[in-house]
């Protein structure tokens, strides 16, 4: 019996849905008629953590999102949680301290979403023997790192011979190769652990969320304070208001633009950086731990990352002044990126085995908080230290930070909140588990509920929807052919598809393909091949005419071919 028959005898007394007050039309309709303490403007990472940080601390809390959740920087990022062992190099030893502390409390509170990741740093020479000041600086800035709080993860690092780095990286040259350093991080999938705070927020705590409603203009009061916001719900509507006692602005690489809504305030306090990373098949990069890689003559480093199927590559650091809605990965990107991997490896790799790519902007903080030094040259040494300022009219915004410091980012901007809403309730996120960690099952028991046989279906689910992966399955009995992949290759099925436009506000076959599965980052041709599925299943869903399921498949078609220019004859 395969998967579809074993589904239908064994998911009927599952519960096949989680609550349904995660859903747009409910959230637009509260968004309108209900006035808020606090409205959130952003929906990355950053926006979400203040959202559940209010929410969780009674504050009645709504956000909106102009395109996705995780549309910008958050879904584009190297998917790492880690304390930033270059930053040790920077003498940035309290924020590698704050990183390791938030990494530590993120694998407790998303145990399915965030999990240890074992690094190697590789040592070379020649004739068999490397610097020994490489050596001692690399043994120095590790035992900093396990001290300054690494070991919380459970492990220490160590060093490794060079017949075990190969063991691990088996492409790697081994001409040069001497020993090397295995240490421990962790690692996320950016854009679900974002939805999954939103949800939490949502869900456990009242809040409400809207993606694809831009924010227009802030709202004020007769004194010229800010009082909430207009949005525009959908593309060419008349703008609705938000109203809400607290503005906060968590938009990112955007936040100068929300800020240059407000009269006399033109911005300029930020200085994107641009981030990309070059997907390969496994086949190409075999590994079984990430590897932290040197550049030659540029001081910065290159990681290898396992993900399924699939190894990815980055990242690039670099200055960008270029459109922030549309960062792409250009040839430069690429030559430099794979010229750094080609350095170590015995197999080159070239721009046509590149199957997936992506680019994000860091929202560095032009002039780092606390750094009296004027700012550096090279973005890869500006500082990761977050910055909370509130306006003369009361808009809260905070910028810089990173994907690991999330948590505290938003604790500090709700704390920022309190000369406008009074005393506040001590933040409540430190210990709370996100929606789907309660009731975690392993990997194991989820595949005895499904079939023995699928043990690779049911790990595939509970990394990405934790305790809601029987939920997700349970679409299936409702539905047999939704067990199916939505491609060759990669493991989504059919069934998270539905799952997303239901309970995880899907509205755009990029939100599915890119966002809640991660299809077009992994492979973008394959990711193309699925698109016509996609639109249907969510057609179905939403009540799409066929001209609009065309104009969904069009649309995303149009995505893939800016998104991987050195392959756009693939996406035509």
């Amino acid at each position: 019996m395969g998967l579809r028959g074993v589904l239908r005898g064994r998911l009927s007394r599952m519960p096949s849905t989680p609550a349904t007050v995660f859903h747009r039309d409910v959230a637009l309709e509260q968004l309108t008629s209900e006035e808020f303490d606090v409205l959130v403007i952003g929906g990355g990472i950053t926006g979400a953590g203040v959202l559940l940080d209010a929410a969780s601390r009674g504050l009645k809390a709504a956000l909106v999102e102009r395109d996705d959740f995780a549309s910008g920087t958050s879904s584009k990022s190297s998917k790492l949680v880690h304390g930033g062992l270059r930053y040790l190099q920077q003498r940035e030893f309290a924020l590698v301290h704050e990183n390791l502390v938030e990494r530590h409390r993120l694998l407790h509170n998303a145990p399915h979403l965030v999990e240890p990741l074992a690094f190697l740093i590789p040592l070379f020479g020649k004739g068999g023997v490397v610097d020994q000041t490489v050596v001692r600086a690399f043994s120095a800035a590790l035992w900093m790192y396990d001290v300054g709080g690494g070991w919380r993860i459970g492990k220490r690092h160590r060093k490794i011979s060079a017949d075990e780095l190969a063991a691990h990286l088996p492409t790697l040259r081994q001409d040069r190769l001497v020993a090397g350093f295995l240490y421990y991080d962790a690692r996320t999938d950016d854009a679900r652990l974002t939805l999954a705070i939103v949800r939490t927020a949502v869900l456990s705590f009242g809040a409400v969320a809207c993606n694809h409603a831009r924010v227009v203009s802030l709202v004020h009061d007769a004194s010229g304070q800010v009082r909430g916001a207009r949005l525009e719900p959908e593309a060419g509507a008349s703008p609705v208001e938000v109203k809400a006692r607290a503005v906060v602005n968590a938009t990112g690489v955007w936040a100068d633009e929300v800020r240059a809504l407000e009269p006399g305030n033109e911005g300029g306090t930020l200085r994107p950086a641009k981030g990309i990373h070059l997907t390969v098949s496994r086949e190409k990069l075999p590994c079984d731990v990430a590897a932290v890689i040197p550049v030659p003559k540029d001081k910065r480093s290159i990681f290898i990352v396992p993900w399924g199927e699939h190894t990815y590559l980055g990242t690039t650091d670099t200055d960008y002044d270029g459109s922030l809605d549309d960062p792409r990965v250009d040839e430069r990107d690429v030559e430099y990126v794979l010229g750094a991997i080609n350095g170590v490896v015995t197999h080159s790799i070239t721009a046509e085995d590149v199957t997936g790519s992506w680019a994000g902007l860091r929202p560095l903080l032009a002039h780092a908080p606390g750094r009296s030094r004027a700012p550096s040259a090279r973005t890869a040494d500006l500082s990761r230290r977050h910055q909370v300022t509130t306006s003369p009219t009361g808009l809260v915004t905070i910028t810089g930070g990173k994907l690991t410091t999330y948590r505290k980012m938003a604790e500090d901007a709700v704390g920022a909140l309190s000369p406008v809403l009074g005393h506040l309730r001590p933040a409540a996120t430190r210990r709370l588990r996100l929606r789907g960690a309660e009731g975690l099952e392993s990997a194991e028991a989820l595949a005895t509920a499904i079939g023995s046989s699928d043990a690779d279906v049911a790990a595939h689910l509970r990394a990405r929807y934790g305790s809601e992966a029987r939920a997700v399955l349970g679409l299936v009995s409702e539905q047999s052919e939704l067990a199916r992949p939505l491609v060759a290759g990669l493991p989504y099925l059919g069934a998270e598809v539905v799952f997303a436009v239901r309970y995880e506000m899907a509205r755009t076959v990029e939100d599915v393909l890119a966002r809640r599965t991660r299809a077009l980052l992994l492979d973008a041709t394959a990711a193309l091949e699925a698109a016509p599925r996609v639109a249907d299943l969510m057609a179905a869903e939403l009540g799409w005419e066929e001209s609009q399921r065309d104009e969904a498949v069009a649309a995303f078609a149009a995505v893939v071919a800016t998104q991987r220019p050195l392959h756009s004859e693939a996406a035509t």
